[in-house]
């Protein structure tokens, strides 16, 4: 683990022979071995695999009475963290809550203070942005407390996300360039979202400068990292932020992001291009990928990321955005999801195509449409777009 913390060569292949030999060995019934392959599977990238793996045995473990508290605590907070980093938020914010109040019971204000930074992340992206303060509070105490130098590097990553969830951009912004600058998540692969994160955000603000120096003299990762395969086509995008063919590269990228270590990013990088399509005026591209990001938040329990996104949706679709609006009298009749399929389809979609972005069916898409044209008084899709020009 620590080769390959170290980017040594081959490393990886020696975490895959520790494991073979945990299983060939029969050592799952002793803690210590398990909490060894648990860190090692986090360690190669495969937080998927936590769950199906270990988690039989760490509640085996866990009901031990003379199993150490302080090791009872470590395997439940790895289980959480495999959930949550896979994009099963849910279930990741539950099995951490029970990590944190093992923690408790065995007196380890280190373990206290690690699992808490973990919630900061996990409370706000579920959306439970004041439960997530309080935690980020707990967690700066505690990491001060116990003097654990991985906690106070840590809070500032997980801050971000409560920060994003906020829709405070210039502090996540702040913070994602202190990581940058810091290497933190060189251990995820997170180090090189941080880095394409922060180039994006300076190259839509038109400061391509800041943009390419960020991203200058460092390479992509290798394609076993999560979202390296989007990386090159991200790249060229932040070069050329108004290119409508780059633009579609990243998006037809996106379509190869299906790692569970990768929900979440895929959500985060459709949010970022829907967002730019809507600044240059593209309606029906921006809706589309802004439906998509969002139904990638909502399969993960990011509630708290699918609220920002519906926000820009909703000043699409009502005209506050910089696009086309209705008047004032059809957006006051028409309901939000009706406003949704009508920006859609005056956009040039399908019905099919409507019904695949907001994860409906089509019977459902031709419900709203037949309601939209009776609200807004047109006889078709010609007359609904020109309604929204």
């Amino acid at each position: 683990m620590v080769r390959v913390r170290a980017g040594r060569e081959h490393a990886e292949r020696d975490l895959d022979i520790a494991l073979r030999l945990f299983t060939e060995h029969g050592l799952a019934g002793d803690p210590l071995y398990v909490e060894c392959a648990m860190t090692a599977t986090l360690t190669a990238i495969r937080p998927h695999l936590v769950r199906p793996t270990f988690a039989d045995l760490v509640r085996d473990i866990a009901e031990r009475p003379e199993v150490d508290g302080g090791r009872r605590t470590r395997l439940t907070t790895m289980l959480g963290m495999g959930d949550a980093w896979s994009g099963d938020l849910l279930r990741g914010r539950a099995e951490l809550r029970r990590a944190y109040h093992h923690a408790v019971d065995a007196d380890r204000l280190d373990l206290q203070a690690e699992i808490v930074s973990w919630l900061v992340k996990v409370e706000a992206l579920c959306g439970d942005l004041a439960e997530s303060s309080r935690q980020l509070a707990a967690a700066r105490e505690l990491a001060a407390r116990s003097g654990s130098v991985w906690v106070a590097a840590h809070i500032a990553e997980c801050a971000a996300a409560l920060h994003l969830a906020s829709g405070d951009v210039e502090a996540w912004a702040g913070v994602v360039d202190y990581l940058v600058r810091a290497q933190v998540g060189g251990n995820s692969g997170l180090v090189y979202e941080h880095r394409w994160e922060l180039a994006t955000h300076h190259a839509l603000r038109g400061d391509r400068d800041a943009a390419r120096e960020l991203l200058a003299g460092t390479p992509d990762p290798p394609l076993r990292w999560p979202v390296a395969p989007a990386l090159p086509a991200w790249r060229a995008w932040i070069a050329e932020p108004e290119d409508p063919a780059v633009m579609a590269w990243v998006e037809r990228v996106l379509a190869g992001l299906n790692r569970p270590v990768e929900r979440l990013s895929k959500a985060r990088i459709a949010w970022l291009l829907g967002t730019q399509h809507a600044r240059l005026g593209r309606r029906a591209d921006a809706v589309r990928l802004l439906e998509a990001a969002s139904s990638g938040y909502a399969a993960t329990g990011a509630a708290g990321l699918v609220a920002r996104v519906a926000a820009e949706l909703d000043a699409i679709t009502t005209g506050t955005g910089g696009m086309p609006r209705l008047s004032t009298v059809e957006r006051s009749v028409l309901t939000a999801t009706e406003l949704r399929v009508a920006t859609a389809v005056a956009g040039g979609l399908s019905n099919q195509e409507v019904a695949d972005l907001m994860a409906v069916s089509v019977k459902t898409v031709e419900f709203h449409l037949r309601n939209v044209f009776r609200k807004v008084g047109v006889r078709n899709r010609t007359e609904l777009a020109r309604s929204l020009s």
